[in-house]
């Protein structure tokens, strides 16, 4: 498999150099969303992906380029990615007890995942007409990737998962994992819960492509389903709780008047429900909110475990030693399935609070932009990527992203970086509001 990753990295990298940026942009997302990041190149202790590769190059290009360059404005956001990543890399090399070696290794990985990511989407999306490209490029492509996700579900045949045993570090092949008479879809992602994830992360941005002229107004429809189906083929509680949250979202926009009153209520709920039942609302949420049954409880007590070891993490999180919560949680090892509590055990409560900062800060960008605008369309795609930061603010609760899912994670907070180019003579709209 090192000759056919190598062919792919290299087919990628090509078109990266010579393709415009937001198409460019595209064919790195698309590498991202279609093969599979355990699929490495091996150069000594490195292991190389695909994604890496080319994004190694796709922002060596940008930053060669004086056209692509000037046309970058430096925004609040960009502020707290610097910070977070400031954080993810410094504080591992302080306290972590793994061999100094490996730990550049592993901190320059994350690197390219998480920063190189954000940054190629920063300085490649530059105008609506690209914005729009790619959205529309990502949306045919969860087309035969549903499709496959269907193929999986019915059948059982799941072509990525045997490719597992190429994967330098994997034990064993992980067996098909069947759910109410129907096998959990897993797709290059190798994981059903990150497979599903995977097209509700991209379902705003496609259902505003129905504000598009010609076909790409009932194309929007068609590939919203298409991504809807993709993520109910994962079989997996999560995406399909994140895919009721953003059909929520998507819904109020058109009763935003509905929006404060439903945080209203929704924020005395969560206090109601806490007195009423003299329990934490969210183990309330975990025992009754949950589609397809599974293991809510497990976030919960996750939750439970981490306030009351919060002494042992908040400083600089666990240093890359075993947390040591299996044993409670009815587990061998500690299964960290909530993504604000990963970034505490890895890089302690400045890990949590820059996570915080990055989606608070996105959130409000986004509502600057809604706001700046009188354009009804400009105004759903805001819309739909303040869903996108809402949707994961709630999720991250009960999932933990990692391998492609993450990276994407990232490439869509770099696209909000660069929402403004949306605006009417947006060069002069990003200054004031970086």
């Amino acid at each position: 498999m090192t000759t056919v990753t190598l062919f792919i990295a290299s087919v990628a990298s090509f078109l990266v150099l010579f393709l415009s940026p937001a198409t460019a942009f595209a064919v790195y997302l698309t590498s991202l969303i279609i093969y599979p990041s355990f699929l490495v190149v091996r150069l000594g202790p490195l292991d190389i992906s695909v994604g890496r590769i080319v994004v190694a190059i796709l922002l060596l290009r940008c930053l060669c380029s004086i056209d692509i360059r000037k046309k970058f404005v430096w925004h609040r956001l960009d502020s707290w990615i610097l910070f977070g990543w400031i954080l993810s890399f410094t504080i591992p090399m302080v306290s972590s007890v793994v061999p100094l070696m490996q730990k550049l290794e592993q901190q320059s990985g994350a690197m390219m995942d998480t920063f190189f990511a954000y940054f190629v989407a920063r300085y490649c999306i530059t105008s609506r007409d690209g914005m729009v490209a790619v959205i529309k490029w990502i949306g045919i492509v969860m087309v035969p990737l549903a499709c496959l996700g269907i193929i999986e579900a019915t059948t059982g045949w799941q072509p990525f998962r045997a490719l597992v045993r190429f994967c330098p570090w994997a034990e064993q092949i992980p067996p098909a994992d069947m759910r109410h008479g129907f096998y959990r879809a897993v797709g290059p992602l190798v994981h059903p819960i990150l497979f599903g994830t995977t097209f509700v992360l991209f379902l705003p941005m496609i259902y505003y492509l129905r504000n598009e002229r010609g076909k790409w107004r009932p194309l929007g429809f068609f590939l919203s389903i298409t991504a809807s189906i993709g993520a109910l083929t994962s079989m997996a509680a999560g995406p399909w709780v994140m895919l009721i949250t953003t059909i929520v979202c998507l819904t109020l926009e058109r009763f935003k008047n509905w929006t404060k009153p439903l945080i209203i209520f929704l924020i005395c709920s969560v206090i109601g429900v806490g007195i009423i039942s003299n329990r934490s609302f969210y183990h309330v949420i975990a025992t009754y909110t949950n589609p397809l049954g599974g293991s809510g409880w497990h976030r919960a007590k996750l939750m439970d475990l981490a306030i009351e070891h919060f002494d042992e993490w908040w400083l600089a999180g666990y240093g890359g030693r075993p947390i040591g919560w299996g044993l409670s949680l009815g587990m061998g090892w500690t299964d960290v399935t909530n993504e604000y509590i990963m970034f505490g055990v890895k890089y302690g409560m400045l890990g949590v609070i820059a996570l915080v900062g990055v989606l608070v800060s996105s959130l409000l960008k986004v509502q600057r932009l809604h706001n700046t605008t009188d354009d009804p369309k400009l105004k759903s795609f805001y819309w739909a990527l303040g869903s996108i930061v809402v949707v994961l603010m709630i999720s991250f609760n009960t999932c933990a992203f990692f391998g492609q899912a993450f990276t994407l994670f990232y490439c869509i907070l770099g696209m909000i970086g660069s929402a403004g180019c949306m605006l009417p003579g947006c060069n002069k709209v990003l200054r004031l509001n970086s």
